[in-house]
């Protein structure tokens, strides 16, 4: 019998290696995690659907074979599993009758689904508290948020339910959450993780799929898993030199590294946040590397400009559609005010305001290139502001604007957006806490299909400053002690 204490205390590279080894059998392992989900549940409120009885097949021979996992309730979906998409519209559910080609990458990986995570309605908020089933909980503070819109995911990583789990990222969605709950979030190069066969693109090509990890090691191991062109995509990324995994010995010589502590939107940095970025400075400093602060020269408003318009776009394709064909149109009942307010002003906009939007991100685009032709690595926060109080994004607030709340949403991580536009991989690190003991994340971004410098540099800074033993209150060890 394998243990809640001894279950959490492995990443899912740990467990598969239990597994393989022949110390432990899947159904061990599988039955302490069916028992993590649901000891971390009822304080997190973080399932959609789930934890199951029994997972989802899986195979035997994967990497992961024996690896509990869950679902983010958005793109990646398997085949008899109900999408919900965060919101009432869906309560029943749509249910598919295959797997998306991700889940199947998942499944041959060995990763076996337990159950599904909540998600804001339709992923656009960065707080995970749906109407529909309401608000998910940080697991180091149950009145802060975990952070969106894989907050959900987030939450059950973080509090060692599981050590992996399916994430998304359009504007930050991996990261942020990751930041917020002190676990790791890698946003792939776009086109590196297929997003078929139902859909090519998800907002203009700004959604990558990918998941949250506790280590970098698994990180890596599932990037090496589940890469790879997919025929029929609209994006494809260059395979790797060599795998991943092997990026863990850190980088081979010193890399140079830019910091921006500047917020780039219109508000300030947290100081919290600041005293981590430069700690990491030092960090960085210390282990070799050319460190020096600079300032990338963008300009914010317009870069918010556009991405107001491809947000307010996006929500018009996917939720106008769904209102019509469930015979609903935008009916507040069914959808929250700000989707339904995006939805609006993304109707109403032309052809010509969406080729502005893709001619200012492509001058983005551009700048951000040159600008990483002299730098490996930018270093950023991921967050402007440590972990918020739950209801401080509040998405059925009707008073807002849609431009008032692409604002709200975007600007305190506005950092994480810009890599979303340039299709260029980010990853976020839990490499500080604030005074009161609340996670921070820093970001490091690197130049379009370079994860290898993110993940040799992050399993570099994982070592000189480890984050394994750093465990939230409500962690499921705790939990099992019935505190």
């Amino acid at each position: 019998m394998v243990t809640i204490e001894e279950y959490a205390s492995y990443d899912a590279t740990g467990l598969a290696g239990l597994v393989r080894s022949g110390e432990v059998k899947p159904a061990e392992i599988h039955e302490a995690g069916i028992k993590a989900v649901e000891l971390a549940n009822e304080r997190l409120h973080a399932t959609v659907e789930g934890p199951w009885d029994s997972p989802l097949d899986a195979s035997t021979e994967g990497v992961f074979a024996g690896v509990p996992f869950v679902l983010k309730d958005l793109c990646c979906h398997a085949a008899g599993v109900p999408l919900h998409l965060g919101s009432r519209a869906l309560a029943a559910g749509i249910v598919l009758d295959h797997d998306s080609e991700l889940m199947a990458r998942f499944r041959r990986a060995g990763l076996a689904a337990v159950g599904s995570t909540k998600i804001p309605e339709f992923a656009l908020c960065p707080t995970t508290e749906p109407l529909f089933g309401g608000a998910v909980h940080n697991p180091w503070d149950p009145t802060k948020s975990p952070g969106g819109s894989s907050g959900g995911s987030a939450a059950l990583v973080a509090a060692g339910a599981v050590p992996i789990a399916h994430a998304n990222d359009g504007a930050g969605s991996i990261r942020i959450p990751a930041c917020h709950t002190g676990t790791v979030g890698l946003k792939p190069s776009r086109g590196r993780i297929p997003i078929g066969p139902g859909m090519q693109e998800a907002f203009y090509g700004n959604v990558v799929e990918f998941a949250l990890t506790r280590s970098v090691r698994d990180a890596a191991a599932l990037l090496d898993a589940v890469h790879g062109n997919l025929p029929g995509e609209k994006y494809g990324a260059p395979g790797p030199a060599r795998p991943y995994r092997d990026e863990m010995r850190g980088p081979q010589s010193p890399l140079r590294i830019a910091v921006c502590l500047d917020s780039w939107s219109d508000r300030p940095v947290h100081g919290d946040v600041r005293r981590v970025l430069m700690s990491t400075i030092e960090l960085l400093s210390d282990l070799g590397h050319e460190v020096d602060v600079v300032t990338p020269a963008l300009k914010w408003e317009e870069f918010l400009d556009a991405l107001t318009t491809t947000f307010c776009a996006g929500t018009a394709a996917d939720v106008i559609p769904l209102g019509e064909a469930i015979g609903v149109g935008l009916s507040p009942d069914h959808f929250e005010a700000t989707t339904i307010a995006c939805a609006e002003a993304g109707r109403a906009l032309t052809p010509v305001d969406l080729a502005r939007a893709f001619a200012t991100n492509n001058r983005v685009s551009r700048q951000v290139a040159a600008f990483m032709a002299d730098w490996d690595i930018l270093v950023t926060p991921t967050a402007i502001t440590p972990p918020v109080d739950l209801g401080t994004f509040d998405a059925n607030d009707a008073s807002f604007s849609a431009q008032e709340w692409v604002r709200h949403v975007i600007t305190p991580h506005p950092m994480c957006a810009l890599y979303n536009v340039t299709g260029a991989p980010a990853i976020s690190l839990p490499l500080g806490t604030t005074s009161d003991g609340l996670p921070v994340g820093v970001q490091f971004g690197a130049d379009v299909y370079r994860e290898d410098l993110l993940l040799g540099l992050a399993a570099q800074l994982e070592q000189a400053r480890p984050w394994a033993e750093r465990r939230p209150a409500l962690h499921v060890t705790n939990l099992s002690e019935g505190s």
